[in-house]
Order: structure tokens, then sequence, then C-alpha cells
């Protein structure tokens, strides 16, 4: 993995580069960002540019450490694992982490540790890892990458580089898209808006079946909705498409996002800033059938709903009821 495979976060790629061209590079770093925005993908580009035998900030891709890299069998580099799905516990941290510094690299001048979903370490692992972090060896380089930098105790965010991932722009994203997932235009653009600048995020949209056949169904509810009697709206968003809570919540959450686009609208004028861009002639519509008050209260009652859902709530009933207030708006 190179810094130049990897879509924007330029201001961080570039801190990265220089800090290994200087010979600066810290002892610890937290990597930060939502789920799915490449913190894995430029913790390996760092450390392959950290380990690389010329030495460029880049990785060469040609010395036997970038071959090892591409391989992932590096002997200086440990992916910390853990057992239990939720949580890194104190003997992970001993084992994998404290163990590992102690061992000198065996044919690099660093020893490089990764650590993902950093914020899963319990107290007792935090502490156990900040042992390490405040008298590292020189050789040492600790990346913690997670989506909650307040997870971890102060006193380790304290003694970190922190660096966080940044949204991509729109026209990124739909290029990458395109390039590598051989989108056309237009629904590389829809994935890309409803990722908000999540790259992965907009990956997995663009990878599933039940992503557009969802934002279809909203489509189809929310030009028709102030039209349409309440049980016909009811029996299009209850329909036996839906098979999960969590299929619920989505379409919760997509109907929120077209009530958020028709807001906007109404409030600004803007088409550009709308999620759903190519519906602007109906969202115009909505908008100015809906007041104020109205929107804002119907998105209000979507996150209720969502919470409701949560709660076992029966999902005809809460959907009905959400629907008749928007059809009010």
């Amino acid at each position: 993995m190179r810094f130049q495979d990897i879509y924007g976060q330029e201001e961080l790629k570039a801190h990265m580069q220089t800090a290994i061209q200087k010979n600066k590079v810290s002892h610890a770093y937290l990597i930060t960002g939502e789920r799915g925005m490449g913190k894995k993908m430029i913790a390996d580009a760092f450390a392959s540019a950290i380990l690389c035998e010329k030495k460029t900030g880049e990785a060469c891709e040609e010395c036997r450490s970038c071959h090892q890299m591409q391989g992932h069998n590096h002997p200086d580099v440990i992916y910390v694992t853990h057992e239990k799905p939720n949580t890194i516990s104190v003997q992970d941290i001993r084992d994998q982490v404290n163990g590992a510094v102690a061992i000198k690299p065996y044919q690099s001048e660093k020893k490089i540790i990764i650590m993902d979903e950093a914020e899963k370490m319990n107290e007792a692992a935090q502490n156990a890892l900040l042992k390490t972090i405040e008298e590292p060896p020189e050789y040492c380089v600790i990346m913690l990458l997670s989506v909650n930098r307040e997870s971890l105790l102060p006193t380790i965010r304290s003694r970190c580089v922190h660096m966080e991932m940044q949204p991509l722009r729109t026209e990124v994203m739909i290029k990458s898209l395109m390039e590598k997932m051989g989108l056309p235009d237009y629904e590389a653009e829809d994935c890309s808006r409803f990722a908000a600048g999540n790259l992965g995020k907009a990956i997995r949209f663009a990878s599933s079946e039940d992503f557009n056949e969802m934002r279809e169904r909203v489509l189809r509810i929310g030009r028709k909705l102030k039209d349409m009697e309440l049980y016909e709206v009811t029996d299009e968003a209850v329909s036996s498409e839906i098979y999960s809570r969590d299929q619920a919540v989505e379409f919760y959450e997509m109907l929120s996002i077209w009530l958020r686009d028709v807001l906007l609208y109404k409030a600004t004028g803007d088409e550009a800033r709308l999620m759903f861009i190519r519906e602007k002639t109906y969202i115009r519509r909505f908008a100015e059938r809906s007041s104020y008050f109205g929107l804002e209260k119907a998105i209000e009652e979507v996150q209720k709903a969502k919470k409701m859902l949560r709660a076992n709530v029966n999902y005809t009933t809460t959907t009905e009821i959400l629907l008749n207030t928007i059809r009010e708006s």
C-alpha cells in the first residue's frame, strides 16, 4: 500500500511523509475517523513507507521490506488481534504489544504496532498500554486506529500525535467509484452523496441491492405522499421487502434525508446541496406544500420512530403514525 493509492487525505499524507523524510516519526499515533474511511489503509501506507529501505517518504514496492508488506508478512509489523469481539483485554496488550515491544526489530530500524478498533480496549488494557507509550524504546512506533477518540484515556491521547481522517469531496468519491467499480456517473454520484465523504460507505452502498431498493421505496413515497391516501402510503412502506428492524431503521434514516432535503430547499432554494439531487422537481413541490414547522416536526418524529423501533414497538403502527405526520407537514 502506498500513499498515492489512497484517495484524498492530502494533509495527513503530507504530514506522515515529511516525518519520514526528516526522521521525525513519533513513537505513537492516534488515527481517528468513521468506520470505512480508510484508517487501516493509511496506517499500512505509513508503515510501508517507514520501513521502506529507500526512505523517500513513499513505499518503493521494490525492496525486500516492501515485498514483505505487500504479502502481509513483515516480521517487524504487528497487527493487534483480540478473541473477544467487543473487547481488547489487558492480556491482549501484554502479549501482543508490551511483550513485542520488549524485543528489538528483526531486520528494520523500527518495529510497528498497529491496533485497529482501539476504542475496544477496556480500562485495564489502556492502563497496560500507557506504560509502554510513556517510556517506549526508540525503535517502537504504535498506531492506534479508532472511531472514537474520546473512548481512550486522556493520558493516552496526550501522548499520541492525533490525526483525523477527513471526509472526501464528492467529486473525488465519484471518480473513485467510477474507476474502481465501473459505476455510471449518476449511480456513483448518488452513492457518494449518501455516504457523506466516507468512501468505504459509498462502496458498500454501490455493492448493496438493499440500498438501491430502499432508496427507490423512499422516492416513490416522497413523490406521492401528499396526494396518496394514508393506507396506500403505509402499504408501500410496510411491504414484505422490509425483513428486519435494521432495514426498517435504514428506511427511516433515508426518509429523514428526504425530509432534510425538502427543508433545506425550502430554507435556501439551493439545489446543489441536495442529497436526492435528481429528485429536485419533486422536492421543490413538496417544499411548496409544507411549512417550516411541519417539516421540523416530521424530522423529529422520524428520530423518535427510530428509538421506538429499537424498543420493539410495532413497525407498522409506528410507520403509519409517522407517515401521517409527514403528510400533514
